[in-house]
C-alpha cells in the first residue's frame, strides 16, 4: 500500500506594510526575493498593487496611507490613525514570525516599537531620510528595529554611527533599469520622431504636488515649446485624479495645444525615449538619473512643511541624483525658485550643451554601479536570519 504524502509544512508568516507607490515597488522586490528561499510563507498587511501581484494579502487600501509632508498628514492624521492601532491590535493578537516596514517611517517605526516590545522580529526596509529631516530620527530606529536594510551607500556609516544594525542591500531600480537604455527603440514603440526633442514632464504622483506644480511645469513647457523646434512633451501620471488635475493646468494656463502625449503611468518609457527630464523631487529624479538622462529637479510644498524640513535638513540638496553625487550636478528650483522661466532655461540650457550631457551621464553611471547590488537577494539573505535561519542556503 502506498505510503501517504507528507503534509506540507507552513511557511512562516511575513508582515509587511508599504504607505505608497515607491514603496510597493520596493517591497515587491523584497517580497520576491524572500519566496525564492520560502515558497510556502504567507505574507500579509499592506500593499499597493505590485506586493499584492506577488502574493501580499493587503487589509487595507495602501492610498489611505499615501500623505507626504507635515501639513499634509494633518488633515489625515485620524484616519491614519485609527489604521495604525487597528494593525497593531491584529498583528498582537496573531503574532507574525516577522515584521517588515518597508518605508513610511512617519507610521512603520511606531508599528515596530510596539511589535518589538512583544517580542516580534522587526526590519525596516528603507530608513528615514535622516540627511534630509536630522539624525535625530536615528534613535527612533534603534528602538523600533532590529536591522535597517539601506538603500544608499552613505547611509550605513550614519546609522552604525549610533547603534543601529544596518545591512547596505543597494537599489532595486538599480537592477531593473538597464545599463544602457535603448531611446531609439522606445521612441519607435511609442511612435515618436527619432529625430524629436522628447521632454518627458513628471509633475508628481500625489494631488498636492500636482496641486503645487502643475501650473509651473505648463508654464514651463509653453516657453519650451515657443524656443525649441520640433518639441514634444510626454507626460507620464499615475491616476485619473492626477490626469485631471494635469489636464485643468493645461486649460488654466491655455496650453491645450501643446504638443503632448499624456500616458498613464510608463515612467520609464517616457524617461528612456526623452532627451531631459523635468521631475518633481522624488523617486523619478533616481530613475532619470539611471537612465542616463539629463534632468531638472524642482518641487515646492506648503511653507510650514519646508520651514521644518529645511531646518533639520543635513545636506543643501533635495534630489537624489545630488546627493547621491555629494555636489550639485542636476539643477534644483525649490519653492519661489520654481518658475516657469527658471524651469524653461534649466531644461534649454542642458538641451543645447552636448558636453554637459556627456559629463552628466557619466556621473549617473558611476551612481547606477554603486546602487547595483542584486537587491531582491540581498536583502532577502539579510531577513533570513531572523526567520530562524543560522545559515542562509
Amino acid at each position: 500500500m502506498a505510503s501517504e504524502p507528507a503534509a506540507r509544512q507552513p511557511g512562516p508568516r511575513i508582515a509587511m506594510v508599504a504607505a505608497e507607490p515607491s514603496g510597493d515597488i520596493i517591497g515587491s522586490h523584497l517580497l520576491t526575493g524572500l519566496r525564492r528561499y520560502l515558497p510556502e510563507a504567507e505574507f500579509f498587511g499592506i500593499g499597493g498593487g505590485r506586493m499584492q501581484a506577488v502574493g501580499l494579502e493587503s487589509w487595507y487600501p495602501m492610498e489611505r496611507l499615501a500623505v507626504r509632508g507635515v501639513v499634509e498628514v494633518v488633515g489625515h492624521l485620524q484616519e491614519i490613525l485609527a489604521i495604525r492601532r487597528q494593525l497593531v491590535r491584529r498583528l498582537l493578537e496573531n503574532p507574525p514570525d516577522i515584521y517588515i516596514g518597508v518605508d513610511a517611517p512617519d507610521f512603520n517605526l511606531g508599528v515596530e516599537t510596539r511589535l518589538r516590545r512583544a517580542g516580534i522580529p522587526t526590519v525596516q526596509f528603507v530608513g528615514p531620510a535622516v540627511w534630509a529631516w536630522g539624525r535625530g530620527r536615528i534613535r527612533k530606529v534603534r528602538r523600533a528595529v532590529q536591522r535597517l536594510l539601506a538603500i544608499f551607500p552613505f547611509e550605513p556609516p550614519l546609522y552604525e554611527a549610533q547603534g543601529v544594525p544596518v545591512t547596505y542591500v543597494g537599489h532595486p531600480l538599480a537592477d531593473v533599469i538597464p545599463e544602457h537604455p535603448n531611446r531609439e527603440a522606445v521612441r519607435e514603440q511609442m511612435r515618436l520622431p527619432l529625430d524629436a526633442t522628447v521632454i518627458a514632464v513628471l509633475p508628481g504622483s500625489r494631488k498636492a504636488e500636482l496641486h503645487h506644480l502643475g501650473d509651473a511645469f505648463v508654464g514651463a513647457m509653453r516657453l519650451l515649446a515657443e524656443r525649441v523646434p520640433r518639441a514634444h512633451f510626454l507626460v507620464p501620471l499615475v491616476t485619473r485624479e492626477t490626469r485631471a488635475q494635469f489636464e485643468l493646468a493645461l486649460h488654466r494656463n491655455a496650453a491645450t495645444g501643446l504638443p503632448l502625449t499624456l500616458l498613464f503611468g510608463h515612467a520609464l518609457e517616457a524617461m528612456t525615449a526623452a532627451n531631459v527630464v523635468l521631475a518633481a523631487s522624488g523617486t523619478a529624479t533616481l530613475e532619470a538619473a539611471l537612465l542616463k538622462r539629463p534632468v531638472v529637479i524642482a518641487y515646492r510644498m506648503p511653507v510650514l512643511t519646508w520651514w521644518i524640513s529645511r531646518m533639520r535638513a543635513f545636506t543643501p540638496w533635495v534630489g537624489l541624483p545630488n546627493i547621491l553625487a555629494g555636489e550639485l550636478i542636476a539643477p534644483e528650483f525649490l519653492q519661489d525658485a520654481a518658475t516657469p522661466d527658471n524651469l524653461a532655461d534649466a531644461v534649454a540650457m542642458l538641451l543645447s550643451d552636448d558636453d554637459h550631457r556627456r559629463r552628466l551621464e557619466e556621473r549617473f553611471a558611476e551612481i547606477h554601479r554603486a546602487l547595483r547590488r542584486d537587491t531582491a537577494d540581498t536583502a532577502a539573505r539579510a531577513v533570513l536570519p531572523y526567520l530562524g535561519f543560522q545559515e542562509v542556503p
